[in-house]
């Protein structure tokens, strides 16, 4: 495999002349780069007019490698042709080398390049790019290319400081400013000038630069010291990064991890110019350098792995829209009062912080009022604003800022926040939110964890990538206080006052979210979104008199668990489980019946008898409205399973007894209304049932001080534990 180097433009703030001046002080050998024993010219050539020297020379270098790997391979000392062609009059030097030791088994390339800043003609610019190509030796390919990249990688960055180092020698010289090349006429006045001069300092020589030009000192100062920070870094192109601007912006990267994310960024630019063919991938723009990095970071800078997770998310943005979601979400309004999290200053390090109340927070609710698409779109907003908010922290503290903490607070979490559609819905979240928002998490603080946290943990923590799950920091109980605990993260003076500190915090309390704001999936539908999710986990029916809503289950063996979750919003129902042999579908001619103006799906045919070609496995469940109801079914038989649920009728009287008052209003109210479940069900197997256990019973918990808001039937519990 071809490894590749590409360097960012490395910007050095003297004139190209003087870079020129301290380059050539490298040679024939640099004592500051030990690897470089030395060098030798092989051949010269100039131009009549001096504006072209081509140099040749051959470089003898130590390469740093086992001493048996250098008896094998027969060689002490490695051998590189090096080629310098220098302009004067477009200042340019293009430098091109490759191995002469080895050539035919290892194939090194290597080209650099100083050039004028493109915006600023007193400064230089620098590039480096190089390949290596290992196609045998004699059995230790991997060791070698392994020591070569080692050793490039070292030598890359000590190549700027050698710069350096020449510069400020020449500048202790006296040397401080060099004219640029001029035509042979005007070379001759300029040396007359020079020569007349009282202040004629000695040339640096053809040993040098073949300067046939004077130098002399000059009371001017150096256009910008090299440790000065006043000036923004500047990108001198716009395709190209800066290393000033990786340091200021991105952080401290290795050489190679400068590489991949230039050579990642450039594969961007080009697929994005190129022509679009069909079925061709091509990004609708070029995503920020910071959001690249992150991609890179999450793949550990593979840039096979990283370039294809960061195509599949850009696709994924421009699909569905996302970079538009800070301007065209609209998040519900009661989501303002129940949803328990907001954004609060920042942690030590400059990061955002956002605060998450989980343990207040009503989750099964938010998922049945806003369903799992609002929610999602909700989180993706919280992202998008958290890179919004890194970017603003980097400028204000003057340091890359890439990544926010998040402070959760579990503070009420209890058994009725594990139930198996919420905990479904979360884990669906956490799969997008690590797909396309890599590397966005710098820390992750719970605190008072409860004992059910272990539980949640369990579940949610495989779907975790392993290197977001070392950013996370746990304290149960009230041991988040003192040292070691938040004030390690978060300013003392920035503490919410929920936590014992004395900030004021603005995120909601969150609290159980009234079923008046359930709605259907139908109710959802209405958004102008493109959906994220083309399914949700709860269904919503209709159901009306002598039409009732069913739906069929195939159990393939025996000994699995159904298990079911649904509200009922509007009326009184009356929920059965059925057994069958025979299919539904493939037992009648006609779809089944689907009654106008709803959802109501019937598949039970009126020819069919009770007991003979289907028969009742559960006692029927009464349902009042505005209950939860969770429970399971364990089968005994492998078939078709119907789960139903009908209209309660009229209470059943004898010929001597009068229905009561509230029981005919009842028949009244109910027989001109529809009725309405939202509804979720689950086939696990019967190992696997046990561990969920708590999941499915979770509403007979309590929530916090908020638990007697939400009711539940007993004889769905009983109902559970007999078919159990």
């Amino acid at each position: 495999m071809v490894q590749k180097y590409q360097s960012p433009v490395r910007v050095y703030k003297y004139s190209f002349e003087m870079v020129m001046a301290a380059y050539e002080k490298r040679f024939p050998t640099c004592p500051l780069i030990p690897v470089f024993l030395g060098s030798e010219v092989l051949s010269e050539f100039k131009s009549d007019d001096g504006s072209i020297h081509v140099l040749e020379r051959s470089c003898k270098l130590n390469v740093d490698a086992p001493r048996l790997l250098k008896k094998i391979a027969g060689v002490e000392y490695v051998y590189f042709i090096q080629k310098n062609t220098l302009n004067w009059k477009d200042r340019t030097l293009l430098i091109e080398a490759h191995n002469e030791t080895f050539a035919s088994r290892v194939t090194v390339i290597e080209t650099c390049s100083y050039s004028v800043h493109p915006e600023n003609e007193d400064w230089t610019c620098f590039e480096q790019s190089a390949s290596l190509d290992i196609k045998s030796f004699f059995g230790f390919e991997n060791t070698v290319e392994k020591i070569a990249m080692k050793q490039y990688t070292a030598n890359i960055k000590r190549g700027k400081e050698v710069i350096e180092h020449y510069l400020n020698e020449l500048i202790a010289e006296g040397v401080t400013e060099i004219p640029r090349w001029v035509q042979l006429e005007k070379r001759v006045q300029a040396m007359a000038t020079v020569q007349s001069s009282t202040s004629t300092q000695p040339s640096l020589g053809d040993s040098r630069l073949e300067l046939d030009v004077l130098t002399h000192s000059s009371t001017k100062e150096p256009s910008c010291n090299l440790s000065s920070s006043a000036t923004e870094p500047t990108t001198p192109d716009a395709d190209k990064l800066d290393a000033d601007y990786i340091e200021r912006y991105l952080g401290q990267l290795t050489p190679m991890q400068e590489s991949c994310l230039i050579q990642l960024r450039q594969w961007l630019q080009e697929t994005h110019k190129g022509k679009s063919e069909a079925g061709e991938w091509k990004p609708e723009k070029i995503p920020k350098d910071e959001h690249i990095l992150r991609f890179l970071r999450a793949r550990d800078f593979n840039m096979d792995k990283a370039r294809e997770m960061l195509c599949q998310s850009l696709t994924w943005r421009k699909q569905f829209q996302v970079d538009y979601i800070l301007e065209t979400w609209r998040p519900p309004a009661f989501l303002e009062e129940y949803y328990a999290g907001g954004w609060h200053f920042h942690d030590r390090n400059g990061r955002p912080l956002y605060i998450l109340r989980l343990g207040q927070m009503d989750t099964k609710g938010l998922v049945k009022a806003m369903g799992e698409e609002a929610l999602l779109r909700h989180v993706l907003s919280i992202n998008e604003e958290g890179q919004r908010r890194c970017e603003e922290n980097t400028k204000i503290f003057g340091r890359p800022i890439t990544s926010w903490t998040c402070l959760v607070d579990l503070e009420g979490l209890n058994m009725r926040h594990l139930w198996r559609p919420g905990v479904k819905a979360l884990l669906r979240i956490i799969e997008v939110v690590e797909a396309n928002y890599p590397e966005t998490l710098g820390r992750l603080l719970i605190v008072r964890a409860p004992r059910v946290f272990p539980v949640l943990w369990t579940l949610v923590s495989p779907f975790i990538n392993e290197n977001t799950r070392q950013k996370f920091l746990i304290y149960s109980g009230n041991n988040y206080h003192g040292v070691g605990g938040l004030v390690d993260y978060i300013d003392r003076e920035i503490i919410p006052d929920f936590l014992g500190g004395d900030c004021l915090c603005n995120v909601p309390e969150g609290g159980l979210v009234p079923k008046s704001f359930y709605q259907t999936e139908e109710e959802l539908e209405t958004s102008d979104h493109i959906r994220l999710w083309a399914e949700t986990i709860y269904q919503s029916g209709n159901i009306f008199k002598g039409a009732p809503h069913e739906i069929v289950i195939e159990i393939l063996e025996g000994s699995s668990v159904i298990t079911w979750d649904f509200d009922i919003l509007k009326g009184d129902l009356v929920f059965n489980i059925f057994h069958s042999k025979r299919s539904p579908q493939t037992t009648r001619k006609d779809p089944p019946v689907s009654t106008p103006g709803g959802n109501s799906v019937q598949l039970i045919e009126k020819s069919w008898v009770l007991g003979v070609d289907y028969s009742m496995v559960e006692s029927p469940l009464v349902c009042r409205e505005g209950e939860s109801i969770q429970g399971s079914h364990v089968t005994r038989w492998p078939g078709f399973y119907i789960l139903q649920w009908k209209m309660k009728g009229p209470p059943l009287v004898s010929a001597t007894t009068l229905p009561s008052v509230d029981d005919v209003l009842a028949t009244l109210q109910v027989s001109s209304h529809k009725c309405k479940v939202m509804y979720y069900t689950e086939v696990l197997a019967s190992e696997d049932f046990r561990g969920s256990m708590s999941s499915l019973e979770s509403c007979h918990s309590g929530f916090s001080q908020l638990s007697a808001g939400t009711s539940s039937s007993s004889q769905s519990q009983s109902s559970s534990l007999i078919s159990r």
